[in-house]
């Protein structure tokens, strides 16, 4: 079926609108972000003047200046996600009484920090530039986990399948890489283990591709399934609730394996 000269022509002015709106978005953003900028280097160059007076007859060399000019907010900014979902595992994991625990792919802090209570193993494809002696490290891909089945009692792996077969890390494009990843986690935990997982929710699945896939809660559901759901939070903006909100956000799962 041909498509008319008009409904062409809208479908056309349709897309310039939605060019424009985004492009004028971005100016905008852009024009205000350089004005910030520009505020924060002349008070900059205001503190350096107070500070020479201060201390006259001395005065600091501009050779040795490092110009640090956008921490001085009024609040200490924090990103959301990692800041509440890390302490929501830690907080489980600690709270579990388990001597052993392994993580796969989650945030180096959190991995370093957990380590110096519980013993720890971590698993990456890529490894840590800088070590800690109370981390065991092993290479190792979640899509072929180095674990026999079920001998694992706690595992984590917090923003992780999400990512993976994207590439963005370094690993194989896989368009299976999340349910994959799935797969493995589910086969390596221990008949009454746990597993805590967080990943991005949304009304539907999506790729973003390479930053990372979201998806539905059901379907994340079906991913784990036959492991059963303990409990569950969500990080929705700068808050952290019980209740799945509607618009996007990222859910933070306990499961555990309570088969037979």
């Amino acid at each position: 079926m041909q498509i008319g000269p008009c409904k062409s022509r809208i479908n056309i002015f349709s897309s310039m609108r939605v060019y424009l709106y985004r492009k004028t978005i971005k100016i905008i953003k852009y024009l205000k972000h350089k004005k910030t900028r520009r505020q924060m280097r002349t008070q900059f160059w205001e503190d350096f003047n107070s500070y020479n007076r201060l201390i006259k007859p001395k005065s600091l060399d501009k050779r040795m200046i490092i110009p640090i000019i956008d921490e001085k907010t009024k609040m200490t900014n924090i990103e959301p996600v990692y800041y509440f979902q890390d302490n929501w595992a830690f907080k489980k994991i600690i709270k579990s009484g388990i001597e052993k625990h392994v993580d796969i792919g989650s945030h180096h802090k959190f991995v370093g920090f957990l380590s110096i209570i519980i013993k720890t193993t971590m698993v990456d494809i890529r490894p840590p530039s800088v070590r800690l002696d109370s981390i065991n490290f092993i290479y190792g891909s979640i899509l072929k986990l180095p674990f026999k089945n079920n001998s694992l009692q706690s595992v984590s792996s917090l923003c992780v399948i999400e990512h993976i077969g994207l590439g963005r890390y370094g690993d194989k494009l896989n368009p299976k890489g999340t349910e994959e990843s799935a797969r493995e986690l589910k086969r390596v935990i221990k008949i009454g283990g746990s597993l805590y997982i967080s990943v991005p929710i949304e009304n539907e699945n999506k790729i973003y591709f390479n930053a990372h896939r979201a998806f539905t809660e059901e379907y994340i559901l079906s991913l784990f399934s036959p492991l059963m759901l303990k409990s569950s939070k969500y990080i929705t903006g700068k808050k952290f609730v019980d209740k799945k909100p509607e618009e996007s956000c990222v859910g933070c799962y306990h499961f555990m394996n309570t088969e037979k």
